[in-house]
């Protein structure tokens, strides 16, 4: 039996373990013969479980608190109006491309989120992620080597690194805009595979994220805009197998004896019943106010707030985030220091004493950052708000007789992400373990790092999973 001396990670973003192990694994056999023939489950993800962080923790094997990561968007610091994007200036901690290049190992890295702009010198080829602004411009450095933009450009015409404006009501577009993407990204991946040197090759294909967001109640049976017969009611299943059988040609390029085959989603899938309008909650409860009263579906926007009488407010987005006004820490902070956790509490037992517009309990839940992650770097939340186990958003607008609403403030959306991901691993050393879906994404780099017998560095909030 040969000894693992590559490994290949397949990332594909939200991609759901009931969908593909439960639903649909009839209609993907590639997926099932690397499942039958190793390990696979769910993949734990972070909290929240959302791309920014999750794909950066998978690879350092850190958690958002240590990156400092909570989001997309991260407060700066403590004043009202300093947000900052969670580009790869953000991520501090090495993660295994980086880990690999100290041991003279060369990576493949394509499309992992959290490696826009490029900073860190890499042993191997990269092309950066959806957070690129654009491939167009010969200004913005994309790839490493620059020049394999060249590459990249003769294979396949424009790179697509996401789907831009994917929420929207034009599903054919969406549909069409998701496959070649995918197509391309593919095509370039195959390219790579035969062409340069590697040791470890890690891809994230972005469809899967875009196209629970664009299509779930058209598939969805149980979800509330579901109609039966809908024209694309199988879009999510066909592009589910058509990433299948990309793999499926992949993996051609793949020397199977020696290299270790992963397939692993960093959170997955659930219908979205809607919204809850957190600030406009804030302000009915007295938590929030503003300078004038507020219009119909008013954008939040932090210089519309009376901060000399605000002790809390909200951010939108897949979660809640929670901050307080605190005195000697925000620019005109209300509540004082020794009141903090005291008020901290009553307002997690409020939030998670919420009913949903039915009046049955929405089932929400409140965690402090500093009880969930190892270490609280960077301007966290004071709350970290699940809504309805994951099947409301938080919409960060104000102006409403209601504070449910089912219209996404960011587009049509209606997928949220679900606590659980996916992992496949595959290599004839491995066995047939079958499913165990104790792993978390901070055991995926330790586990990657033992595979082809590399040091795992002290301080991996994960371990390797057998």
């Amino acid at each position: 039996m040969s000894a693992i001396e590559k490994v290949a990670v397949f990332g594909l973003d939200c991609a759901d373990p009931v969908l593909t192990f439960e639903k649909w694994i009839d209609h993907l056999p590639h997926t099932k013969e690397l499942m039958d023939a190793g390990m696979y489950g769910e993949l734990t993800s972070t909290i929240p479980p959302i791309t920014v962080p999750a794909w950066s923790c998978m690879a350092a094997s850190k958690d958002p608190g240590t990156l400092g990561i909570y989001g997309f968007r991260n407060r700066g610091d403590h004043s009202y109006d300093k947000l900052t994007l969670a580009t790869s200036l953000a991520v501090k901690e090495p993660r295994l491309w980086d880990l690999l290049g100290e041991q003279g190992r060369q990576s493949i890295i394509v499309g992992v989120p959290g490696t826009y702009p490029i900073t860190r010198k890499l042993h191997g080829h990269m092309i950066t992620s959806f957070l690129t602004p654009d491939t167009t411009d010969p200004g913005i450095t994309w790839t490493h080597p620059p020049e394999l933009r060249k590459e990249i450009s003769a294979l396949v015409g424009e790179y697509l690194v996401d789907v831009k404006n994917f929420r929207t009501d034009d599903k054919a577009w969406l549909l069409d805009q998701i496959y070649t993407m995918t197509e391309r990204r593919f095509k370039v991946v195959r390219y790579l595979l035969n062409n340069k040197p590697w040791d470890l090759f890690w891809m994230v294909e972005m469809g899967t994220d875009r196209i629970h967001h664009g299509f779930w109640s058209l598939m969805d049976r149980s979800h509330h805009r579901y109609v039966p017969g809908q024209e694309y009611e199988d879009a999510i299943l066909d592009y589910y197998k058509y990433t299948d059988e990309e793999i499926g040609k992949t993996l051609e390029c793949v020397d199977r004896d020696k290299t270790a085959i992963w397939i692993v989603s960093d959170h997955g899938a659930k219908g979205m019943v809607g919204g809850l309008m957190f600030n406009q909650w804030l302000m009915n409860e007295g938590y929030l106010h503003f300078k004038k009263p507020v219009t119909p579906k008013q954008r939040f926007d932090v210089n519309d707030v009376d901060w000399s009488r605000t002790t809390a407010w909200g951010e939108g987005g897949y979660y809640g985030r929670l901050f307080i006004n605190v005195a000697g820490r925000e620019p005109q902070g209300q509540v004082r220091p020794h009141e903090y956790e005291a008020f901290r509490d009553a307002l997690a037992a409020r939030i998670e004493a919420l009913s949903d517009h039915r009046g049955e309990l929405m089932g929400n839940k409140c965690y402090r950052p500093e009880s969930i992650y190892d270490k609280v770097n960077g301007v966290a939340p004071d709350l970290v708000v699940i809504f309805g186990d994951l099947r409301w958003r938080s919409v960060g607008q104000v102006g409403g007789d209601s504070i449910y609403t089912f219209e996404n403030d960011t587009g049509p959306d209606d997928a949220n992400h679900a606590q659980q991901g996916l992992y496949v691993c595959s290599h004839p050393s491995i066995s047939r373990r079958g499913r165990v879906n104790a792993p978390t994404l901070y055991d995926v780099a330790p586990t990657i790092l033992k595979q082809p017998a590399l040091p795992i560095p002290e301080g991996l909030k994960g371990s390797p999973i057998y």
